[in-house]
């Protein structure tokens, strides 16, 4: 039995100095993980972010060791360069929420925030 995603959002930003754009892909899926729990995944340039509830719970912990209400997540970012750039966040409260930031070289920073499926 294959388990279906649901897509809940898709976006693009593009960049007018190449005229290429960066994709963004949300899909809401039923089981993710050791536990096979709902949560979210982020798809971009090649990279996924799984937003599941074993993850979070380590990065939530992260956050408040941190004082800060939203946590980067930095080793699923594309952070190579200072004026391009698709970031990954925690974002704390009640619900969790999952955060993408996304800069091409022409554009203004572009956010999004989804509600995750769960709390820890």
């Amino acid at each position: 039995m294959t388990t279906e995603k649901t897509l809940l959002d898709e976006w693009s930003v593009k960049d007018l100095e190449d005229g290429s754009s960066l994709t963004i892909t949300v899909l809401s899926c039923p089981e993710l993980g050791n536990q096979s729990l709902p949560g979210i995944q982020v798809l971009c340039m090649g990279t996924i972010v799984n937003f599941e509830p074993g993850i979070v719970e380590r990065w939530a912990y992260q956050t408040t060791k941190a004082g800060v209400e939203e946590y980067l997540i930095e080793d699923k970012s594309w952070l190579v360069h200072e004026d391009q750039f698709v970031k990954n966040y925690l974002l704390l409260g009640s619900p969790l929420k999952a955060k993408v930031s996304v800069k091409t070289r022409s554009s203004k920073v572009i956010s999004r925030e989804y509600d995750l499926p769960f709390d820890v």
